[in-house]
């Protein structure tokens, strides 16, 4: 008995805690992982309160920063808006294009600076590329405004649609009676 005792001392060690701890070497103890784990939660959740706890501020802080809230809110409506004015008043959109064609380079790129500060980190090739691109879309508003007045030259409501022209048998046949199987139909049931 004392040779076995020995033989499992010289492994795993003397004394009552001697398996716990070799076993722990090859498998983590499930209540330490527990407490460690316990211990990291809260740490994280302090953490969390420290960050969201409620500073007393006053009406101009508060003012600040619902102001501060406002500009990518309204530039993006903005940038809605203005695509629904192009489809709703192509002429009212290229008017105000056209002005914004007038707009000084300096000044542009003035405007590009601020909104590169605010925003952080904005190329300022990018807003040039858009006055270019602003540029070409302005030169092809005739184009536009022509194609539109082609299309609206197409609804039914517009006059002279259904105007057969000086084509004689077109005239004939949209002025002659037509066999419909439908309406005699109807036309027969509604007279009984």
């Amino acid at each position: 008995m004392g040779l076995i005792r020995d033989f499992f001392g010289l492994f795993f060690g003397g004394g009552s805690g001697a398996i716990r701890e070799t076993v722990e070497v090859f498998r983590e103890n499930a209540e330490s992982a527990a407490t460690r784990s316990a211990t990291y939660d809260q740490a994280a959740l302090a953490q969390f309160a420290a960050e969201f706890q409620i500073e007393r501020k006053g009406w101009f802080d508060r003012f600040v920063d619902g102001l501060n809230r406002l500009p990518r809110p309204l530039m993006a409506f903005g940038c809605v808006g203005l695509i629904v004015a192009a489809m709703v008043d192509p002429l009212w959109f290229s008017e105000r294009m056209a002005g914004l064609a007038l707009v000084p380079e300096p000044l542009w790129w003035l405007l590009g600076v601020v909104v590169s500060f605010f925003f952080g980190a904005r190329h300022q090739a990018k807003g040039q590329d858009f006055q270019k691109s602003i540029a070409a879309t302005i030169a092809r508003t005739p184009q536009v405004v022509a194609s539109i007045e082609q299309i609206r030259e197409l609804r039914h409501d517009s006059p002279g649609v259904a105007d057969t022209g000086a084509d004689a048998v077109l005239t004939v046949e949209a002025l002659g009676k037509s066999e419909n199987a439908a309406f005699a139909e109807w036309k027969g049931t509604a007279a009984r």
